[in-house]
């Protein structure tokens, strides 16, 4: 029986895929299933505030992934509180509400492992010991190292950029956690734009605008995550420009995050473009195969779980686009494993995946690449691996070199290991000859179409 806990956590995951991260960690991140009863969701939310928005805003599309995954869901109702206090305690909507039923102290317990630290903002779970990394994140991977050891003066500002779903929010917590556990006495405050934004709004209504700048400007490290999003308003570039000046006047560590870089966000005022490309800029791109791979390992070490190697090699194969995306596709797995106290076979793992929307539906592997290539040609895969230079297997492999690289971003190094452990020079130079190979000779464009479309092809 699936737990009010899970439960909750995979309709997280759902509307994650949907929303900003900002908007994610606004409205969502304190929130829980207090309680089901007679085919009504109750969800606990931390004040009046969230709840209207919850109600306004998201209502449809908690209703609708809590009926996905519970489907004799009617309703949803919202109450204020924690499930720290009983729900009697929490203020109700008018109507009455079910009985309670109350979670296992234990239960509770696993509920706040993950909860975000209310000084600080940051969230115990991003660290840089479960921060996979590869080629597409190295150099931020490196610059945020670089900044736990010198803070303030290093990089300053560190801004990382990069798609939705890849990382950064992470990586920058990341520093803020591990800062504090170097140095348990600094000031550390993490704010996605859009909660930064309603404070100043909350400031203004309330007249306590020189408290919340006097906040901002005794930290020794300011993180602040989709910044893209203050650029729609004069009033927010200006309370962060002060405080922007104010920190670093002072040799305060500033990092920043944003889905574009500073020249690319279009209402940004100059003042702070000029300001944030005069530190560190690093971009992170897409995963390529090997590190979608080991994320997903890492996330199946991290929870102390196991799906069937084929079947985590599906994941990472079909699902490309981002980490959350990838996250989102195991923790489907993960749960449809629990209801059923077995593991998916790699048959399930495509019906369920096929059910997300916008999910991959084609299977795309190495391991299928290579076997492709092989009954292509004609050819075994021990021949293919083997160290032959008869020229019948020489180009088979550098084909299959070449799609390893194309189709699913593997890198030279695992390529050259994957075909007969040779040197990762192998592999480029068969990339760039196949490369070259298809300008010069347009009916290898046709060869490879028809290799494509096998690659692709589902089972027979």
């Amino acid at each position: 029986m699936m737990s009010r806990e899970e439960g909750w956590k995979n309709v997280l995951a759902e509307i994650e895929l949907t929303t900003s991260r900002a908007s994610f960690i606004t409205w969502f991140q304190e929130t829980a299933i207090a309680d089901i009863a007679e085919g009504v969701v109750t969800v606990s939310v931390p004040n009046g505030f969230a709840k209207n928005w919850l109600q306004d805003k998201y209502h449809k599309m908690i209703l609708r992934c809590l009926r996905g995954l519970l489907g004799d869901t009617r309703e949803v109702a919202y109450v204020v509180g924690t499930l720290d206090r009983p729900l009697s305690q929490m203020r109700p909507k008018a109507r009455s509400l079910p009985k309670p039923v109350f979670m296992a102290p234990q239960e509770r317990l696993e509920l706040r492992e993950g909860a975000v630290d209310s000084e600080s903002g940051l969230n115990q779970r991003y660290l840089f010991e479960n921060f996979v990394v590869g080629s597409f994140n190295e150099l931020p991977h490196v610059a945020a190292q670089a900044v736990v050891k010198n803070p303030g003066l290093t990089y300053n500002p560190l801004f990382i950029y990069g798609g939705v779903g890849l990382g950064k929010t992470h990586l920058i917590q990341a520093i803020g956690n591990e800062l504090l556990r170097q140095r348990p006495e600094i000031k550390v405050r993490y704010i996605p734009s859009e909660k930064f934004m309603g404070e100043i709004v909350d400031a203004i209504n309330t007249r306590t605008m020189s408290q919340l700048k006097e906040r901002y400007r005794n930290v020794d490290l300011l993180m602040m995550d989709d910044i893209q999003f203050i650029a729609r308003t004069e009033k927010m570039q200006e309370e962060f420009f002060h405080a922007f000046n104010a920190l670093y006047e002072r040799n305060k560590q500033i990092v920043i995050s944003s889905d574009k870089p500073p020249a690319a966000i279009p209402t940004l005022e100059s003042r702070l473009r000029t300001r944030f490309e005069g530190g560190m800029i690093a971009d992170i791109g897409e995963p390529d195969f090997e590190t979608r791979l080991a994320i997903l390992k890492t996330k199946l070490r991290i929870k102390n779980l196991a799906l069937p190697d084929d079947v985590v090699e599906y994941v990472a194969g079909t699902v490309k686009s981002n980490i959350r995306e990838l996250e989102g596709a195991l923790n489907r797995l993960l749960l449809r494993a629990t209801m059923t106290a077995s593991p998916p076979d790699i048959e399930e793992a495509k019906r369920i995946l096929a059910q997300v929307s916008g999910a991959p539906k084609r299977f795309i592997s190495p391991k299928k690449i290579i076997r492709t290539v092989d009954e292509f040609y004609d050819i075994t895969e021990k021949e293919l691996v083997h160290r032959s230079r008869k020229k019948e297997i020489v180009r088979p492999r550098q084909i299959a070199m070449y799609l390893l690289r194309e189709e699913l971003k593997c890198s030279f190094p695992f390529i050259g290991e994957k075909l007969g452990k040779k040197d990762h020079t192998t592999a480029i130079h068969a990339y760039k000859k196949i490369l070259a190979d298809l300008s010069a000779h347009p009916e290898l464009e046709n060869e490879m179409k028809n290799l494509r479309e096998k690659i692709y092809s589902p089972p027979v």
